[in-house]
């Protein structure tokens, strides 16, 4: 009997749901893994960005942020990296069904890369989660520098990491290369713990 390959979290073993740190008060930051998202690279060919941008428009219901901003859409999210290029997050197109519905929907417009092995998605919630990110980010989050739906590029403790702003509730997402979740997990709960943190498994 085969059954269908799954993939393994690299937080497997270290991401257990609970509370740590600091336990006098409520937990001033929540950490979730997002599993089984859909992650792919989408890049603009030359001299199709405007034909992009309308494909994208009217398959996917959202607009191709021109600068390094995070558009959310009905199934699938665009941020901004870099001119012409975008990473895409999807929950609705789990793993590498994301990938191959972009191929097939914006061929020729655009080259596709398939991250969703590759990365790893951490959600950061709570009153403290931007006071834990400034211990490692050389970026000010506060609302002037980094309003609702900013996105950036950047270093934490000098791991490479996307991360974008989700509402206006100081919720962040992450994203990092996989070979550095386990790195980035050990950064992440030490800088947490004095302000009590939670980790909750991700609802179905």
């Amino acid at each position: 009997m085969s059954s269908a390959l799954q993939s393994k979290s690299a937080l497997d073993g270290l991401a257990r749901p609970g509370r740590y740190g600091k336990s006098t008060s409520e937990p001033g930051v929540v950490v979730t893994e997002r599993v089984g998202l859909g992650i792919a690279t989408v890049a603009a060919r030359k001299g199709k960005a405007a034909a992009l941008n309308e494909a994208v428009a009217k398959t996917y219901g959202v607009s191709l942020p021109s600068n390094s901003r995070v558009a959310q859409g009905p199934q699938v999210s665009l941020i901004g990296y870099g001119p012409g290029q975008w990473l895409a997050v999807s929950a609705s197109f789990a793993n590498e069904a994301l990938a191959r519905d972009l191929a097939d929907k914006l061929e020729g417009l655009a080259s596709i890369s398939d991250q969703s092995g590759g990365r790893t998605v951490l959600r950061l919630s709570g009153p403290h989660a931007r006071d834990v990110l400034a211990k490692g980010l050389p970026i000010d989050l506060g609302p002037r520098a980094f309003p609702l739906g900013s996105a950036v590029t950047s270093i934490i403790s000098h791991m490479g990491v996307q991360l974008w702003q989700l509402d206006d509730t100081q919720s962040y997402d992450i994203a990092l290369f996989r070979s550095l979740s386990e790195s980035f997990w050990r950064w992440l709960t030490a800088s947490a713990a004095e302000y009590g943190y939670e980790v909750v498994p991700e609802r179905a």
